[in-house]
């Protein structure tokens, strides 16, 4: 069985990598960058150059969808890149295919704030994709770079999905009709998502779940169940935003950035203001395995648990990756 991780941004460590393979992973959509500009986004592809050459057993880079293959083989886990933000593209259009050429496959339009390109999940009022916005996501569908609306508002995502010309995506997030988070998606737009030719990554992370942290695997497992018969057994994956390992700095960077100098607690509250406690029964890597078995549970067949463990996500990065026909990349 082929297993992809739609996003995970934990503290990485050769312990992580071990158990990504004891977990049978095959590849992970790594967040490379949340905020950070075009130089910080390239110090950020030099930490993961180093891990690369320090572990080179364990882990490889994907550049196309081929490589997931050839990780396989190896006995490896592929890594591709995604950005939660615009922010490594700054104001410059050029800085997509740059970007794209260096790894970065798969970029949010915004995370949760109002950008150059879309509105996020907290603004109170959507503009929707703005004018920058528009020639980003035609760039983005010319060199072949994944759109990802998991932070962005409702409008804007719609919007995202009338201009893109190739399938866009949720790499990590839940409907909102199985728990009423700001970042969880409307039928409406899973829909959308799904007759784009798009993909739903299921988050695992508790703020993203009906009753957080004690929900249960069948209970997350109807979820995926409910969602199969509203999007299509070839629409849905797993994203399970795992944030392993991490201090809390990393959260309030991913929260605040540098937009603002008060505390902005995100999905969480002054008097719940850090990592949600883990699921009981996925905390790491080597819990894939659980979900596979609580979906075996929930009915689904031996090649329906394929596609959402890992195939789906695979079809994702074979045509959505590729670089337009006669494109000058």
């Amino acid at each position: 069985m082929l297993t992809i991780d739609g996003l995970q941004y934990s503290n990485w460590s050769r312990a992580i990598f071990e158990q990504m393979r004891e977990g049978g992973v095959d590849a992970v959509h790594a967040t490379l960058v949340y905020h950070e500009n075009c130089r910080e986004t390239l110090l950020r592809f030099g930490e993961w150059q180093r891990r690369f050459e320090e572990h080179s057993d364990l882990i490889m880079p994907v550049f196309e969808a081929s490589d997931i293959e050839l990780a396989r083989e190896t006995n490896r886990v592929g890594i591709f890149f995604g950005a939660q933000n615009c922010s490594p593209i700054e104001d410059d259009i050029d800085l997509v295919a740059i970007m794209r050429r260096l790894g970065l496959l798969i970029m949010q339009l915004t995370y949760n704030n109002q950008s150059l390109l879309a509105c996020g999940c907290y603004e109170a009022e959507d503009s929707g994709i703005t004018r920058f916005g528009r020639q980003a996501i035609r760039e983005m569908n010319r060199v072949g770079m994944l759109i990802d609306m998991s932070h962005s508002a409702e409008r804007s995502t719609l919007e995202a999905i009338e201009l893109s010309e190739r399938p866009v995506i949720i790499s990590h997030a839940n409907p909102a009709s199985f728990h009423p988070a700001k970042r969880n998606k409307s039928d409406t737009v899973l829909r959308a998502i799904a007759e784009s030719g798009g993909i739903l990554g299921f988050s695992v992370y508790p703020f993203h779940l009906r009753n957080g942290p004690d929900c249960t695997l069948d209970e997350f497992c109807g979820m995926v169940a409910d969602t199969a018969e509203l999007m299509g057994i070839d629409h849905i994956g797993m994203g399970t935003d795992l944030c392993q390992a991490q201090p809390e700095s990393v959260l309030t960077w991913m929260r605040n950035g540098r937009w603002t100098k008060a505390m902005d607690y995100g999905e969480g509250s002054q008097s719940n203001a850090g990592w949600p406690s883990p699921l009981s029964w996925f905390s790491d890597n080597r819990h894939f395995p659980n979900i596979v078995e609580g979906l075996r549970q929930k009915g689904f067949n031996h090649e329906e648990i394929d596609k959402i463990m890992g195939r789906n996500w695979l079809k994702q990065l074979t045509e959505g990756t590729r670089p337009a026909v006669n494109a000058a990349f």
